[in-house]
């Protein structure tokens, strides 16, 4: 066993300040993966419409990441050429020589561009990493070990796993007896390389080999994968299946309601991943899905309760996809969340007005109508400018996913919408939305009020 001996381990400045530079060793060959990538680099694999490559160095960028060098080794020029495509000017390319060999000569080659670094993050290319999943060890501070403590069984078959003693790693291998997985992501010194090289002259040229030494030497901490997060080596066709398959189920939010848990997002995060090869903007769905909320509208006004129901139904799916679609490729914005929901809400009174006008061709008093129509109108707006104020004050959201059983949010509305007009009944349809939407509204207020113990304490706008 490695006992924890050396100098003292270099520690950042604080937690708000994400270490500089990050290293991607990118070099390798996976034969098991050759059916898929004709002999290329698996790093050029896309999943969700994306490469592997391309979500490492984006997820690193997205952590506050300054400077990221990818180390290219089988297939440089083509994974080079990608990277140089996406005119990243704080991307750094490194070529490995003796790349073969293991990741640790793929790491020496990036001794020259990071040895100046404190502190440096160390990331395996062919790993998938889940939103959240890198936040602990970026802020950790402190050379340290981004581990898995409760891996699946299939993932610790491949693993390399790690012994863990005082919430301290201190030997990494294959065949350690530890029920802890390495998720292939470390925040490391620049004395890794002078293990690296130690390792190599005892003939181990695979990176634990570099990382056990530096534990040796250099307290490593283990940093336990946060509870809802997750991360996927991708060697082997199923590693892929299984990639796939995690990121289709992390487009889904926290807060959904039982109406998208269960109804809208089996079907858009499908329609997602069978459009995400395709590369469409997400704004172009956010338009088709505004479309689609209009044409109910008027299929609703012209009396046609079946196909307007079957095209309110469809416009509330599609309008999850735009989302997921954003997210899946990496592409969120606020410019986008924006446009969405700006034409969401006009779709929403397009569709009231739709009930209105329906509702009259059946006999309504005209003064009922408007004023449903206007009261429907105006108890959607209320409920969605509410939860967007929430959010905007950065105040401690209600809980959604049990405020959806009240069908008061987007998914909700549209969904009475859309079984009441399968029954014929545009009226009550009105009167639902109205009553569903400032429900919601206003015990979504009460609730938020309710979390601040004293008037005082709450933020201002």
């Amino acid at each position: 066993m490695y006992k924890a001996k050396g100098p003292p381990a270099p520690v950042l400045s604080g937690a708000a300040h994400p270490p500089r530079t990050a290293v991607v060793l990118a070099a390798g060959y996976s034969q098991r993966l050759s059916p898929l990538t004709s002999g290329g680099s698996k790093l050029l694999l896309r999943l969700g419409g994306v490469t592997l490559i391309e979500r490492t160095v984006r997820a690193l960028r997205r952590q506050g990441v300054e400077r990221v060098v990818v180390v290219l080794g089988h297939d440089e020029a083509k994974v080079a050429e990608a990277l140089r495509r996406a005119a990243w000017d704080w991307v750094e390319i490194v070529r490995a020589q003796g790349w073969e060999s293991g990741n640790g000569s793929s790491l020496a080659a990036a001794e020259p561009v990071v040895s100046d670094e404190p502190l440096f993050l160390l990331l395996v290319g062919d790993h998938l990493y889940g939103d959240a999943a890198l936040d602990p060890l970026v802020t950790v501070g402190c050379p340290a070990a981004l581990l898995d403590p409760h891996p699946v069984a299939d993932v610790l078959v491949e693993a390399t796993r790690v012994v863990v003693e005082d919430g301290t790693a201190v030997r990494f291998g294959k065949e350690v007896g530890s029920g802890w997985a390495d998720c292939g992501a470390f925040l490391v010194p620049p004395a890794i390389f002078e293990c690296q090289r130690q390792a190599a002259a005892g003939g181990d040229h695979g990176l634990a080999g570099a990382i056990s030494r530096l534990a040796a030497i250099c307290p490593l901490r283990a940093v336990p994968l946060p509870e809802d997060a997750w991360w996927q080596d991708v060697d082997t066709p199923a590693d892929v299946r299984r990639a796939t398959a995690r990121l289709r189920h992390s487009l889904a939010k926290a807060q959904d309601g039982p109406v998208s848990r269960y109804l809208n997002r089996p079907l858009s995060t499908r329609i997602s991943m069978l459009l995400a090869p395709a590369r469409l903007s997400p704004d172009l769905v956010t338009w088709l899905a505004f479309a689609l909320g209009v044409a109910a509208g008027a299929l609703l006004a012209s009396g046609q309760g079946l196909a307007g129901a079957l095209v309110t139904h469809a416009a509330s799916v599609l309008d999850g996809v735009d989302g997921e679609l954003a997210r899946l490729q990496l592409r969120a914005s606020p410019r986008g969340a924006l446009l969405d929901g700006f034409l969401d809400r006009l779709a929403d009174v397009a569709i009231v007005a739709g009930l209105g006008l329906w509702s009259l061709t059946q006999g309504l008093n005209p003064s009922i109508a408007l004023g449903l129509t206007v009261a429907a109108s105006a108890g959607s707006l209320l409920s969605m400018a509410t939860k967007d104020r929430i959010a905007a004050l950065k105040l401690p959201r209600a809980p959604e996913r049990s405020l959806g059983f009240l069908l008061g949010g987007r998914d909700g509305r549209l969904l009475l919408v859309t079984v009441l007009a399968l029954l014929g009944r545009p009226a009550l349809a009105l009167a639902a939305v109205t009553i569903a939407s400032l429900v919601s509204a206003v015990l979504r207020v009460a609730l938020v009020r309710r979390g601040f113990a004293k008037p005082d304490s709450w933020p201002t706008a």
